[in-house]
């Protein structure tokens, strides 16, 4: 019933049905009912050491849309599970849809790939409770800390995605060496293939610099406390091998370098990037590379702790839109803002490529044609445009984030600035009142493409002596 055509469409994807529409219509239509009719459903997520977000919506009662509610609530819990992360749910509301919430979000229902990821992030069964009493609904609590901005002494930065690594050698802030190099890490079962990759980059580095004194690294995936909890990374490592070799795959190379290091999720780094770079705060940086990667600061310049993975939040309400072939869902962040997403466009860009051609590849082919005015490359960053800006409505309405920067190979080149521009112009011209309250950027190249890695290297603090 609310799925509607944007007033921009997306000129590959002209079924794309933004979340950030759905919602409005559906929060529209509780406004216009009559309050017999409506009922407040409350929801929360808890985390480690009982940190919880607290996120209560109004939801209509009548029968007659009973899906509509369902779509509204389950979207909106998905959302907050992937960008803020918990093992825990506590929901109160009518009891046929929290029973049903319940039963998706379990081991063995249409949820299954959430809750057992949670399970692998927080070592614990994702708990769905439903709550009888609004006076049992806890409150919201939030800590944050601060993150990177050491400059000082001489360090290693590195940056790891799917198709390539950025390393840096940076001495008292500037960047003395940096370089990409590619691998692939996904397909591989052997955990040393990742450590032999990694420590062999890390020697490459050190080698342009006196000594070296702390390193820092962001990679796609999660990780607590220099712990690989779960990523794109080493999705093909058996699950014996993941726990017994790369989960303290970081710890390892901190003790055999013997100085402070420090791991995160690469969102976060590209948060940390924008802070840096442009000198604000209360900024979602997102990295467009093999996948999505987000990362917040607030407005204090501080993170927050929470998981921001946005790959696998919901921005298309699409019912048939491209299925993520992970997670098992739709409408998901992945194949909107990666190379996936590009990959994704090609038939409908009327662009053949070679079937075992890799996805970084097909993405350096089909730059160089939006680089030399191609129009059939254009298109498809013109629909990634769109995507963005009506996604960023989206993401503000959870992060009122005041500033966004971009990052990520998919952002270089003429087709960055594409994406860039169509998101704006969506922006400005689908929502007028909220575009000034949104400030979105795309560094200069250099930092685009290594920018991550120079920031990574200022995660650690060095130690007092």
């Amino acid at each position: 019933m609310y799925v509607s055509s944007p007033e921009y469409l997306p000129p590959l994807d002209p079924d794309f049905s933004p979340l950030c529409l759905y919602n409005r219509a559906y929060q529209q239509k509780v406004a216009q009912t009559s309050i017999d009719e409506t009922a407040r459903f409350r929801l929360a997520v808890e985390r480690e050491e009982g940190l919880t977000e607290r996120r209560d919506v109004d939801i209509l009662t009548s029968t007659s849309y009973t899906e509509e509610t369902y779509c509204y609530v389950e979207r909106h819990l998905k959302f907050i599970l992937w960008a803020v992360g918990g093992w825990r749910i506590f929901i109160e509301g009518p009891d046929s849809l929290c029973r049903r919430l319940q039963n998706d979000y379990s081991r063995t229902g249409n949820r299954s790939f959430d809750a057992e990821i949670m399970e692998k992030v927080y070592g614990s069964a994702l708990d769905v409770q439903i709550v009888e009493d609004e006076s049992e609904m806890p409150p919201s609590r939030r800590s944050s800390q601060p993150i990177g901005g050491h400059l000082e002494g001489c360090r290693i930065g590195f940056d790891l995605g799917a198709s390539d690594f950025k390393i840096a050698a940076v001495q008292d802030g500037e960047a003395v060496f940096s370089t990409e190099i590619p691998w692939d890490p996904g397909s591989q079962t052997d955990p040393s293939y990742h450590y032999r990759h990694i420590t062999d980059g890390l020697k490459q580095a050190a080698s342009n610099l006196p000594r070296v004194d702390a390193i820092g690294g962001s990679a796609a995936g999660i990780y607590i406390n220099n712990e690989a909890k779960v990523g794109s990374l080493f999705r093909n490592i058996p699950e014996d091998r993941f726990d017994r070799e790369i989960k303290n795959l970081f710890r390892r190379i901190q003790q055999e370098w013997g100085v402070p290091l420090v791991v995160v999720n690469d969102g976060d780094v590209t948060a940390l990037a924008g802070a840096i770079s442009l000198e604000t705060a209360n900024l979602l940086g997102i990295a467009m590379g093999s996948s999505e990667a987000a990362g917040y600061v607030d407005e204090n310049g501080r993170i927050t702790g929470f998981l921001n993975e946005l790959a696998f939040a919901p921005v298309d309400n699409n019912p048939e839109a491209t299925l993520d072939e992970w997670s098992g869902d739709r409408g998901t962040g992945a194949l909107y803002f990666s190379q996936q997403a590009v990959n994704k466009l090609l038939p409908d860009a009327g662009i053949e490529l070679p079937s075992d051609m890799s996805l970084a590849d097909r993405l350096k082919d089909v730059q160089a044609l939006a680089d030399a005015g191609d129009e059939r490359a254009h298109r498809i960053f013109e629909t990634l445009g769109v995507y963005l800006g009506y996604s960023l409505i989206h993401y503000h309405d959870y992060y009122n984030c005041a500033n966004v920067l971009l990052l990520g190979r998919v952002t270089s080149g003429t087709g960055g600035q594409i994406i860039l521009d169509k998101a704006r112009t969506t922006l400005e011209g689908a929502f007028p009142d909220l575009a000034p309250q949104i400030t979105v950027t795309i560094p200069d190249e250099k930092q685009r493409r290594v920018g991550q890695a120079v920031a990574a290297a200022s995660l650690p603090a060095l130690d007092k002596k």
